[in-house]
C-alpha cells in the first residue's frame, strides 16, 4: 500500500543452501562440487575494504547464475549478472536454524576480513497479510530468534538491518492496535540484545521517502529503541532515488538527535515506478535498474553507507509474473543489470 513491502524472507531450503555455501568457505572447501554452486568460472572477489567493508558471498544466487551462464557460453549475460554478484548484498536470516545462519555468514565474512550484512525480518504479524506475511508465532518465539542470531554472531563484525517495515506498519494503520505495545517491546529488546555484542552495528528500519512525513514516525522510532541503535535505515526494498532518500533521512535525523542512517540503493537507479495501479507500483516494477554500488564513502556525514539490503534479482512477490517473495528471478535480475550503468 505504501510501497514498502516486498521484503522477501528466505524459504527454508534456500536458506540452508546459502548457509552451506558460507560454511564451505569457513572450512576451506570448494562449492564447485555442488552442481548448483558458483564455481571458479564466476570469478567473484571482494570489493576494496577501504570503501566497501561488507562481505561479498561468492556462492550467492547471482554468483551461481554467473557460473551457469559462463558454462553455457553466454558471456554477455554473465557480465551483466556479474554486476550483482560482485557486490555485497544482505543476508536475510530465516527462522530455520538462525544461529547456524548467523554463524556461517559472519564466519565467512571474517575469513575474508569483511563485515557481514544481515537482515532480521521475523517480527510477529509481519507485512500485514501481504506477499511477505508471516513472522514469529509470538513474542517469546521472536525473542528466542534474536537470542539465537546474537549467539551466532558472537564477537565477529556484523551490521544488522532490523525489521524492515516493523515501525512503519505501527504508524500507517496496517498493524492492529493490540499488537503495538508488544512490537515496541520486541524491537527495543532486539536493539539492546544486538548492541550488547562487541562488534555489531544496528540500524532500525524507518520506512521510505514515499510513505509519509518524518513527523509521523520519529516518536515511534524512539519508542522502538532507535536511541540505542547506531542509526536507522531507509528505502529498504524500495525504489526511491538516493537524493529523495537522503532528504527524507535528514529530515528524520533532525527529529531523533542527529542519528545517521543507511540507504538501500539496490534497485533505485531509475527511481520509483509511476505507472499502473498505485498500490502495486512497489511490486516487481518494470524498467528499474541497480543503484549506487555499496560503499561507506558517501560524502555525507549523516549517511553511513549505501547498501544493497534487498537482494537484486529476488522477487517482491507474486505480481507482474513474479515468483513468491524472496525467490530468485533470473529474468528480472538480468533486466535490473541491463538497465544499470553500474
Amino acid at each position: 500500500m505504501y510501497g514498502s513491502r516486498g521484503v522477501g524472507a528466505f524459504t527454508g531450503g534456500r536458506a540452508s543452501a546459502v548457509v552451506l555455501g558460507a560454511a564451505l568457505l569457513v572450512t576451506g572447501c570448494s562449492s564447485s562440487d555442488d552442481k548448483g554452486g558458483a564455481d571458479a568460472g564466476a570469478g567473484i572477489t571482494q570489493q576494496p575494504r577501504e570503501s566497501d567493508p561488507f562481505w561479498v558471498n561468492p556462492d550467492g544466487n547471482a554468483a551461481r547464475q554467473v557460473a551457469r551462464l559462463v558454462e553455457d557460453g553466454r558471456k554477455s549475460e554473465a557480465d551483466q549478472i556479474r554486476k550483482i554478484a560482485q557486490q555485497p548484498v544482505a543476508e536475510w536470516i530465516s527462522p530455520e536454524n538462525p544461529e547456524e545462519q548467523a554463524r556461517g555468514f559472519t564466519e565467512g565474512a571474517e575469513k575474508a576480513d569483511r563485515t557481514a550484512l544481515l537482515v532480521l525480518y521475523n517480527i510477529p504479524h509481519r507485512d500485514c497479510g501481504q506477499y511477505s506475511q508471516g513472522g514469529a508465532a509470538d513474542g517469546d518465539t521472536y525473542r528466542d530468534f534474536v537470542d539465537s542470531v546474537a549467539k551466532g554472531i558472537g564477537d565477529r563484525p556484523a551490521t544488522v538491518i532490523l525489521e524492515p517495515d516493523a515501525v512503519l506498519h505501527l504508524v500507517d494503520g496496517c498493524t492492529p492496535d493490540e499488537f503495538h505495545e508488544e512490537r515496541y517491546d520486541l524491537l527495543k529488546g532486539a536493539v539492546a540484545k544486538l548492541k550488547g555484542l562487541e562488534n555489531t552495528k544496528v540500524y532500525l528500519d524507518a520506512g521510505n521517502a514515499g510513505w509519509g512525513e518524518p513527523d509521523q514516525i520519529h516518536e515511534p522510532l524512539k519508542w522502538a529503541g532507535v536511541d540505542q541503535a547506531d542509526g536507522f535505515s531507509v528505502n529498504v526494498s524500495n525504489y526511491y532515488s538516493t537524493e529523495e532518500s537522503i532528504a527524507y533521512g535528514k529530515q528524520l535525523s533532525a527529529r531523533i538527535g542527529g542519528k545517521p542512517f543507511v540507504i538501500d540503493t539496490s534497485r533505485n537507479g531509475n527511481g520509483p515506478y509511476t505507472e499502473g495501479a498505485a498500490d502495486e507500483r512497489w511490486c516487481n516494477p518494470p524498467g528499474r535498474a541497480l543503484g549506487e554500488t555499496p560503499t561507506t564513502k558517501t560524502s555525507d556525514p549523516l549517511v553511513d553507507a549505501y547498501l544493497w539490503v534487498k537482494r537484486p534479482g529476488e522477487s517482491d512477490g507474486e505480481c507482474k509474473g513474479g515468483p513468491k517473495a524472496g525467490e530468485w528471478w533470473p529474468e528480472y535480475a538480468l533486466k535490473l543489470a541491463q538497465g544499470s550503468e553500474t
